[in-house]
């Protein structure tokens, strides 16, 4: 059976409330045995990864640019795309699910890239940005469902699993 893994979407810069959430959001998907998977920068990608790494998980870093010195110290594998923003296709489709948090225009690339690949994908709400302006919406009439809205993280755990049917 593959690795389950789930992506996590968010912004480089945001202050210390949103880390903090995406730090233990990154510390819930890996008590769930989860790997996650990020764009593997700064900001909610690095506050998640280490949440993760410090639970014990396993973390992949899909980077825009060529060099790995640029990835976070928290990430265990790193993938140097040299993909720029394109590489935002890869983050979203790499996860069985995704969950934004906070984010501006490249998270919300990424919330549309996984909806039109039919993935599931959870918004933590009180972090703002994207995530919490699409919480509850449709992205487009393609789905039935909609960007599930989740308050803390392990609600947007617990809603990817019983999206997931793990």
């Amino acid at each position: 059976m593959p690795m389950r893994t789930v992506s996590v979407i968010g912004g480089s810069e945001c202050d210390e409330q949103v880390l903090a959430m995406a730090e233990e959001l990154g510390a819930e998907i890996a008590r769930r045995d989860v790997v996650l998977v990020c764009g593997g920068l700064g900001g909610v990608m690095e506050a998640a990864c280490r949440g993760a790494k410090r639970a014990g998980g396993l973390t992949v870093g899909i980077i825009p640019s060529e060099s790995k010195a640029t990835v976070n110290p928290y990430v265990d594998i790193v993938v140097p795309t040299g993909l720029g923003y394109a590489r935002n296709f890869l983050v979203a489709r790499t996860g069985d699910a995704v969950i934004a948090v906070a984010g501006a225009a490249g998270t919300l690339s990424e919330m549309a890239i996984a909806w039109f690949s039919g993935k599931p994908v959870v918004a933590l709400v009180p972090t703002g940005g994207w995530a919490a302006r699409l919480a509850g919406s449709k992205i487009d009439a393609r789905r039935p469902d909609t960007v599930v809205p989740a308050e803390t993280p392990v609600e947007a755990v617990d809603a990817v699993f019983r999206a997931l049917g793990w």
